[in-house]
């Protein structure tokens, strides 16, 4: 295991692009492949990728504030102490390493932007706590945790199906989550995984002298608010140093979540985890002048996202307009029989999943495909439809796109920790494989 591990990260380390390089790289890949698997000349890719390169905006300002509210909760004293509580459980390297695996599995399955975020701050609680630990396993091992979220509640494929007027619901009608999300094969793969990979994780610890750990104190992201004397303050000032200010507009945001977890049960989207995180950094700050130097702080790390997703719109762009995706999951139908289809489904979103990575856009590209291939062959369409959620979420692994936020939180780079991650990719493909074909 260990040579394996060593081998992965020497590739990665040496290999591996920055993530804007990585998808520079994509972009012209793409460019290639429509050109020649497709009717698209070189001006019609171009135009695809042109016209696509902006159909991300909302998902980025998304993802951004998942990076941003998540970084300033994180850095109030509050959720410190919550956190390093809960860490203070680990006592050793590798009990830091399978509790951060099976929380950050757990928080992904009620919610995959709960579960980026709550992974990548309680490892770095963790490496505060625990001494020794690699920090670099420690964040792979959290974002390991990610993979189940396709098949949690928060499914955006399963989601979609059970969903009155989807796009697909003249083809295969109306599917429950109890089908999809709740069926006995998906629950096995859910059970396996979150029992193999923290073992996993844990036997890919490296030796004394390979470990990489990191200083507490350069964790600490402490907000220190200028201490301004009472009586010196203009109106201004004590209005921006006033707890209850902070204190009305938490209250005022809690009063909607109340209202809207009441009208609709638990049901999480990004939107409502950014809201929740929002007004919670806002009244466990205190006041707003120490909410806002919080926010400056973590407003930093999100270069990554606010630049890049940009260029994966432009790649989904070429995927859909130009055919490309479908010619893609074609292939795989074509050498697919009633057995093997929902594991060739599984490879084929995997492999889509590296050009168009987010899971209903790929779920629009691959579904005429698949649906209608797995009517023809006897398929269960449920199990076609988590087959292509599966697979979306697998290659995540190994696609720096989803990473960014959670390595924004840990201050590291995808090549730190990507060796950890191919090897957690082969033995969840295993996993996810076998309850394709056999369950």
């Amino acid at each position: 295991m260990k040579t394996l591990v060593s081998f992965f990260n020497r590739i990665m380390q040496r290999y591996l692009p920055d993530p804007f390089l990585f998808v520079i790289i994509l972009t012209f890949v793409v460019f290639g492949l429509g050109l020649i698997f497709t009717d698209s000349g070189p001006y019609q890719m171009v135009q695809h990728w042109g016209g696509g390169f902006w159909g991300l905006l909302t998902f980025s300002m998304q993802m951004v504030l998942v990076l941003v509210t998540g970084h300033v909760l994180a850095s109030s004293n509050v959720f410190k102490k919550g956190l390093g509580a809960l860490a203070s459980l680990a006592k050793s390297p590798g009990q830091a390493i399978i509790i951060v695996t099976v929380v950050s599995m757990i928080a992904s399955l009620i919610n995959w932007g709960f579960g980026l975020v709550i992974g990548a701050l309680f490892a770095k609680e963790l490496a505060k706590k625990v001494k020794n630990v690699d920090y670099r396993l420690l964040i792979a091992s959290a974002y390991a945790g990610f993979i189940v979220w396709h098949g949690g509640i928060s499914g955006s494929i399963p989601l979609t199906i059970a969903t009155e007027g989807h796009f697909s619901q003249d083809l295969i009608g109306i599917i429950s989550t109890d089908q999809t999300i709740f069926a006995g094969f998906n629950l096995f793969i859910i059970l396996i995984l979150l029992l193999v990979l923290p073992v996993v994780n844990r036997l890919m610890m490296p030796s004394k002298d390979q470990t990489v750990t990191v200083d507490p104190v350069l964790l600490e992201n402490d907000v220190q608010a200028a201490a301004l004397e009472q009586g010196a303050m203009t109106p201004a000032e004590k209005l921006e140093n006033s707890r209850i200010v902070s204190l009305l507009t938490g209250i005022f945001g809690l009063v909607f979540l109340f209202y809207y977890f009441t009208t609709n049960g638990f049901k999480l989207n990004l939107d409502i985890v950014n809201f929740l995180f929002l007004f919670l950094g806002i009244l466990f700050h205190g006041t707003p002048r120490r909410f806002l130097e919080a926010v400056v702080n973590a407003v930093k790390g999100a270069s990554g996202i606010i630049i890049q997703f940009p260029f994966y719109a432009g790649i989904m762009g070429m995927m859909t307009a130009s055919g490309l995706a479908a010619v893609m999951s074609e292939g795989f139908v074509a050498i697919s029989n009633e057995f093997t289809f929902p594991f060739f489904a599984f490879l084929s979103a995997g492999l889509v999943n590296f050009f168009v990575p987010s899971g209903g856009g790929q779920w629009a590209v691959q579904a005429p495909v698949m649906l209608e291939a797995a009517q023809t062959l006897g398929v269960s369409i449920p199990k076609t439809a988590m087959a292509v959620a599966w697979g979306d979420a697998w290659t995540n692994l190994i696609q720096p796109f989803w990473a960014l936020p959670a390595l924004a939180i840990a201050g590291l780079k995808a090549k730190d920790i990507m060796g950890y991650c191919v090897l957690t990719l082969i033995v969840s493909g295993i996993v996810i494989s076998v309850g394709m074909l056999f369950f």
